[in-house]
């Protein structure tokens, strides 16, 4: 039986849990010969997603909608959270180890989002969902914003894909990842400590560290 201490512990050790799809009452656990990280000091801020950022026709929230933002990450015709694993990040959360960042539009209708766990100064995350042009891309932005302030080293991406690499993710051998992760969890980093920023803010720190 999976609980909150072994996850914690698998994630420690650079392992994490899958299901083959949401009905599955099994998990399988993955460490990826290759794993997706983002270089928190490169993340790519592109014209249009500038432009988005700029716009400002939203709001950003930290841990408001927990259960909507996984909700709606398992909302798709293959998954691989299932029951189990939903119920378990519910729990986590409970206990400040996974958080959620959500993004609204300015009728409050949840539009972005994304969320993962937290160990140390290492940020593992999950999923992400976005029901507008660019929604999971401004929560990206002001997730790895969050990520820096809150003194994080580590931005566990678990696998690449295209739009991540868009967005600067890369692949890194499984043993650099787990140097790097022994070494980020034995940090204190704070990611519920560090305000929302305005949209001026993650594009002037952004242009800083890139």
């Amino acid at each position: 039986m999976l609980t909150p201490a072994l996850l914690l512990n698998a994630y420690a050790n650079g392992i994490f849990p899958m299901a083959e799809h949401q009905d599955e009452t099994e998990v399988f656990w993955v460490d990826p010969r290759q794993r997706g990280v983002f270089v928190l000091d490169r993340f790519h801020i592109s014209r249009s997603l500038a432009r988005a950022v700029r716009r400002g026709d939203y709001t950003v929230s930290v841990d408001t909608d927990f259960a909507g933002v996984v909700a709606a990450c398992a909302d798709r015709p293959t998954t691989w959270i299932n029951r189990e694993l939903l119920g378990l990040y519910d729990e986590l959360h409970a206990l400040g180890h996974a958080h959620s960042l959500e993004v609204h539009d300015l009728d409050g209708a949840l539009i972005g989002g994304v969320f993962g766990l937290t160990i140390g100064g290492a940020f593992f995350g999950e999923s992400m969902f976005s029901r507008r042009a660019n929604g999971s891309k401004i929560a990206l932005a002001y997730l790895v914003d969050r990520l820096v302030q809150g003194g994080f080293t580590l931005f566990d991406t678990q696998f690449t894909t295209p739009h991540l690499i868009s967005l600067g993710a890369q692949d890194i051998p499984r043993a650099q990842y787990h140097r790097e992760l022994a070494q980020a969890i034995k940090r204190h980093a704070d990611f519920t400590g560090p305000k929302v920023p305005d949209p001026q803010g993650v594009l002037q720190r952004n242009a800083q560290t890139s």
